[in-house]
């Protein structure tokens, strides 16, 4: 039976558009075996355990926040189940780990693996679509032992979508393996999430984006200093392949890149100035503090995302100074001199007075987003809390 054609997505995101590279930095480095993925140590060990013990299940619902190794870790266990050598070399089975050298596994990391079957259930809501995942089920792989089935944004599905999905997840056909992945948990109906294996995918903490990072960038001979690195991975917000697709976009600059340059770039506010306009705002300096709105908006720099990297800021100053004990959490998200800013900002933190300011920043922020003159709802905001 032919495959059905609607459902089936194949992942031709933006290229990288320098000659040297035909693929995308996120697809080019994406991680080949358990030991390259990156922050989700616990779901490397159980699923490599998993391999060496032959217990792969029928279905899994990975979950967490874009970018974080979801689809990759699927496609790792599409080559586990499939692996030649794997599933011969009883010595290489206890690896738990697939070869990346035979046919099989070089067809799925090109993407041309005809078991492979990936579904955007964002744009394939129906249960038309599911429908025509279950007669495709019904059919014995074409040329593996198993048929991979990934559903990714799986909590998009309609109600009668998941209705069907059931059906199937319930009574599988031995040669097949159900991936769901998604970013909203809370929206895949429990009877779903029960019949799978979950596994939490966490974002990754700054410091494993930049060195990452870093190591693309020398091998694609990408000069970029070091405060780069650190702004494009802490604007990437714990996902990796933002902080790759980020490191892309500004590599077209000829010269070296600077924080300066990423800022211009994409529009982002760094850490450094963000702090400084929290100094203004824990000395109480209204004047200074306008004037640094007004130099942002000035320099062409996003006023809302200032005012939202301000929020998280303030945030993390509160936090620490009601509860040192989240010093260890902090300092895994900053670099050294980052981290030793926050502190001393902290010191100067008086809970019940920067509460208000917060509060008054968050709303500020809501009508930012929909005013067309940005920059005033934040003013009022500082305005009314700095004010004598």
């Amino acid at each position: 039976m032919a495959r059905p054609r609607s459902i089936f997505k194949f992942y031709g995101k933006t290229a990288y558009n320098q000659s040297v590279m035909s693929l995308a930095l996120y697809r080019k480095y994406r991680p080949k075996n358990f030991n390259e993925l990156l922050g989700q140590e616990h779901v490397s060990e159980v699923l490599k355990n998993a391999a060496r013990l032959d217990k792969i299940a029928h279905a899994y619902l990975f979950y967490g926040s874009r970018g974080t190794g979801k689809t990759t870790v699927a496609r790792l266990i599409a080559k586990l189940a499939n692996c030649e050598t794997r599933l011969t070399d009883k010595k290489f089975k206890e690896r738990g780990e697939p070869c990346n050298q035979c046919s099989r596994c070089s067809e799925i990391d090109a993407g041309k693996a005809m078991d492979v079957i990936e579904i955007d259930a964002a744009t394939n809501t129906g249960v038309d679509e599911i429908r025509s995942l279950q007669e495709s089920v019904r059919t014995s792989p074409a040329s593996y032992p198993y048929k991979i089935f990934i559903i990714d944004e799986v909590h998009m599905l309609s109600k009668s979508a998941f209705n069907a999905l059931l059906k199937t997840l319930e009574e599988p056909p031995p040669h097949a393996i159900f991936i769901l992945a998604t970013t909203d948990l809370e929206k895949v109906p429990a009877t779903i999430v029960s019949r799978s294996q979950k596994f939490h995918f966490k974002k990754l903490p700054l410091k494993l984006i930049s060195e990452k990072i870093s190591k693309v960038a020398a091998i694609e001979k990408i000069k970029i200093t070091p405060e780069a690195v650190e702004l494009v991975s802490a604007i990437a917000e714990g996902s990796l392949r933002d902080a790759e697709s980020l490191l892309a976009q500004v590599a077209s600059l000829d010269e070296t890149i600077t924080e300066e340059a990423v800022e211009k770039v994409l529009g982002q506010v760094s850490f450094s100035r963000t702090a400084d306009f929290a100094d203004l705002l824990f000395k109480g300096n209204l004047r200074e503090s306008l004037n640094y709105i007004n130099k942002v908006a000035e320099e062409g720099y996003n006023v809302a995302d200032l005012n939202r990297e301000l929020i998280h800021y303030l945030r993390r100053a509160i936090s620490l100074k009601v509860d040192s004990d989240l010093e260890k959490t902090f300092a895994n998200d900053l670099t050294a001199q980052e981290f030793q800013r926050l502190k001393t900002h902290s010191a100067l933190v008086e809970p019940k007075k920067h509460l208000t300011l917060i509060k008054s920043l968050i709303r500020s922020y809501g009508e930012m987003r929909y005013s067309p003159f940005a920059s005033i709802p934040l003013e009022i905001a500082i305005i009314e809390n700095l004010q004598p």
